[in-house]
């Protein structure tokens, strides 16, 4: 699944002492929602079986944060994907998602994500994850941007699957 993996770059389960890289990262995103550098640490000790972090010579360089949906177990949801400015480009968005699929082995049927309608590389990140992992993708309305309190853009769910058994 994790094929095209850059050399240099080492794919494994977040820790807490990696919380604060996280929020650095999702910081100097310039595109994602920041939340708490608490939730971050309380993220790696509590989903770090569903996460993954990329690391170049020690340092984070990109994660994934998942969790699997309470009400549907055979569901990867994705939370948050992203990679340092300098790491941009070279498919480890990609990789790390697929490493993660993989991780979850066949308990994991559908993979599912919000993404806003102006997220041309996220789309294009699930569909590539899509295509590599044969499944369909399917887009469909979920927050509408009048849900959230603060001005944000409308989140389409994208599910992929059903995944077939690796």
């Amino acid at each position: 699944m994790v094929t095209d993996l850059p050399t240099d770059v080492t794919l494994r389960t977040p820790t807490v002492a990696d919380g604060a890289d996280l929020w650095r990262l999702a910081e100097a995103s310039g595109g994602l929602d920041l939340n708490t550098p608490y939730a971050y640490v309380l993220w790696c000790r509590d989903f770090a079986a569903t996460s993954v972090v990329a690391e170049v010579a020690g340092r984070a360089v990109g994660y994934v944060q998942g969790y699997r949906r309470p009400t549907a177990g055979d569901v990867l949801f994705v939370w948050q994907v992203t990679t340092a400015p300098d790491q941009r480009g070279r498919g480890l968005a990609l990789a790390m998602l697929g490493w993660l699929v993989q991780a979850q082995g066949d308990e994991v049927a559908w993979v599912e994500a919000t993404v806003t309608p102006s997220n041309e590389a996220s789309w294009r990140t699930f569909g590539a994850l899509a295509e590599r992992l044969g499944a369909p993708l399917e887009r469909s309305p979920l927050f509408a941007a009048e849900d959230f309190p603060t001005p944000h853009e409308a989140e389409e769910l994208v599910r992929i699957g059903p995944v077939a058994p690796r």
